[in-house]
């Protein structure tokens, strides 16, 4: 029996209304329905930030260690947990059970770190004009912050938003993708179990008109969103118009630069492995690769073979790398791209015939050659397995086509040569910038977003959370 989910709202379960449920199908097997999915209505959403307000005077006031104490027993609550997260996350979203595992034990990480920034200093001593006077700032919480996820991170993303407001005295209202409820839940489940204090940490469920209700809810003073280029800016719009903190991180048209002097072979094989895995939906998955003129068919005769090593599926198989796309509608649309790609010469990009992907929304990876860099499919982010090929007569080629696009989140370039690194970090437009790795991901502990349309141009994780999170008085007294 399908099971229908609930909302998470003052430490407690509350069903939502029944009336058109959304169905959410696994991505690996369209006739098996994971769950069904209520759509938040204004009550929900009002309730929930009341929640979050009430609880707000409380947490704010707790000290930092007893804070950090919470989110070490939900780290510890997770780990316990992890096996039955990742099996969930890999049936929701059609994630790979080996990458599932992964990104749980990667939200184990951002909550013990985040426990440790809760103890850290929060201001510091400015010298006063004045003779007998003691100026310093404080970095005190925002208040309730609300958090708009999407599907391809269900545990991690929700986490390092959430792990960040929570350490630094905020309370929290989470409005997941409908796409990855039932992670949602399973995450508010780990939190009642750790003992978070009630109101502290909220998950409303819904499509896009709950998360639009979330923004204009009068208890909220700060949005922290990831999603799409679209929705992010009518995420900014409303906030602006409010006059409170958001944060939008938007997704990426990611480049990798091949230079004549790199390790092929390590280039090739990270540039598919960045490209391909979990079908490319991710936001710094490699979207573009451009290589140098003289390397140009002994490297992609190289990518082809890497891509074409990486397994399919099943995704509960740990050796399946790629996976399927997460919606007929997404798989659809990356068949119509690829479909559009006038003059380019395509390698892959068909279903796999076997019969156990037959129910599910598999596409094999597609290479692209003679591509136009100005072509749509080259320039739109398509969160699936595509990679469009270019080649450069030299660096300065390289780096121009690289930064041919709206996007600024993550670019790496493969070589020996220090001269051109430096000169590749000093001019690329991106937010994450790499050097004989992929462009794929970064560490819990160091900031991450993009340049130009890719982000608001605030930074996620690491240090750079307390920035967003909080806000500074400076004090003044004397004698």
């Amino acid at each position: 029996m399908t099971p229908t989910l609930s909302h998470f709202i003052a430490g407690a379960f509350h069903p939502g209304s029944a009336d058109e449920p959304l169905l959410h199908a696994n991505p690996s097997d369209r006739d098996d329905i994971v769950a069904r999915v209520p759509r938040a209505t204004a009550a929900d959403v009002n309730a929930a930030t009341a929640a979050a307000a009430t609880a707000l005077p409380a947490w704010r006031r707790l000290p930092g260690p007893a804070r950090a104490e919470h989110l070490h027993r939900w780290a510890g609550v997770i780990e316990e947990r992890r096996e039955t997260l990742a099996r969930a996350l890999t049936r929701e979203v059609g994630k790979p059970i080996s990458e599932a595992r992964g990104e749980i034990a990667r939200c184990v990480v951002i909550l013990r770190y985040y426990a440790g920034e809760a103890v850290r200093a929060n201001g510091e001593v400015v010298p006063a004009q004045m003779a007998d006077a003691l100026q310093f700032t404080l970095r005190e919480p925002l208040g309730v912050t609300a958090l708009i996820t999407p599907w391809n991170f269900p545990a991690a993303i929700p986490l390092w938003k959430a792990a960040p407001a929570l350490a630094f005295g905020n309370t929290v209202v989470l409005k997941p993708s409908e796409l990855s409820a039932q992670v949602a839940v399973l995450l508010a489940e780990t939190a009642a179990a750790a003992g978070l204090p009630a109101g502290t940490f909220n998950v409303l469920l819904g499509a896009g008109e709950a998360g639009k209700a979330l923004l204009h809810a009068e208890p909220v003073r700060a949005v922290s969103f990831t999603g799409s280029t679209g929705v992010g800016a009518q995420v900014a719009r409303t906030c602006a118009e409010r006059n409170i903190r958001y944060q939008t991180e938007m997704g990426g048209k990611n480049v990798a630069i091949v230079l004549p002097d790199a390790d092929l072979a390590l280039a090739a094989r990270l540039t598919a492995g960045g490209a391909m895995r979990y079908a490319g939906q991710k936001c710094t998955a490699t979207s573009r690769v451009v290589v140098a003129q003289a390397v140009e068919d002994e490297f992609l005769a190289r990518l082809q073979a890497e891509v074409e090593a990486l397994p399919i599926g099943p995704v509960d198989d740990a050796s399946c790398a790629v996976g399927p796309l997460i919606t007929p509608a997404a798989r659809a649309r990356v068949e119509q791209a690829l479909a559009e790609a006038a003059g380019a010469r395509v390698l892959g990009g068909a279903a796999p015939r076997d019969a156990v992907f037959a129910r599910g929304e598999f596409l094999a990876p597609a290479l692209l050659r003679d591509v136009d860099p100005a072509a749509r499919i080259a320039q739109e982010e398509l969160f699936g397995p595509v990679l469009t090929c270019f080649r450069a007569r030299d660096v300065d080629e390289a780096i121009a086509l690289a930064n041919r696009t709206r996007y600024g989140l993550s670019a790496t370039l493969f070589t020996r040569d220090l001269r051109a690194a430096l000169e590749y970090v000093r001019r690329i437009e991106v937010g994450l910038v790499r050097v004989n790795g992929d462009t794929t991901g970064v560490d819990p502990h160091a900031p991450f977003g993009g340049m130009k349309g890719s982000s608001s141009g605030s930074r996620e994780q690491g240090s750079a959370a307390r920035e967003f999170y909080t806000e500074t008085k400076t004090v003044q007294i004397q004698a």
